[in-house]
C-alpha cells in the first residue's frame, strides 16, 4: 500500500459487517480518520497510519485526542516494509511514537484479527 486511502479501502473490505464513515474534519484537529459501527451498536474510531520505515509520526492534536479518548479509539498501523497491519488501542500512542512498528502492545495483528476484534467490542 502506498497511500492511506488504500489502507482504508483494505480495512473496509476486510470488515464487511462494520459500517464505516470517513471523517473529513478540518474544523477539529486530531479527530481520527474513521468512525465505525458494529452489529452490537458499538461506535469506535480508527486513526490510520502508514509506516515506510519503523517510525510513526503523530501531530500534537492527534496525540491529545487519543489521550483524551482512551475507550473505543484505535490506531491502525500498516508497515510498508513488513507488509503487516497492527491495531492498537489509543492508550498505546506514546509507545507507538517511541517504538513505531516495533511496539508490541497491539490488540490485533492481521486484517482478519482486526475484523474479529472490532466485531467483539
Amino acid at each position: 500500500m502506498k497511500k492511506e486511502k488504500d489502507l482504508i479501502k483494505k480495512l473496509k473490505s476486510s470488515t464487511p459487517q462494520i459500517v464505516w464513515d470517513r471523517i473529513e474534519n478540518l474544523a477539529t484537529s486530531g479527530v481520527p480518520d474513521l468512525l465505525g459501527y458494529n452489529k452490537y451498536n458499538k461506535f469506535f474510531t480508527i486513526e490510520t497510519k502508514l509506516a515506510k520505515v519503523n517510525s510513526v509520526t503523530f501531530r500534537p492534536h492527534q496525540i491529545a485526542w487519543h489521550v483524551r479518548h482512551p475507550v473505543n479509539a484505535f490506531i491502525l498501523l500498516f508497515s510498508q516494509r513488513h507488509r503487516t497491519a497492527k491495531l492498537f488501542k489509543s492508550t498505546s500512542i506514546h509507545d507507538l511514537r517511541k517504538q513505531g512498528h516495533k511496539a508490541t502492545d497491539h490488540v490485533a495483528l492481521s486484517f482478519d484479527e482486526i475484523n474479529h476484534y472490532l466485531m467483539s467490542l
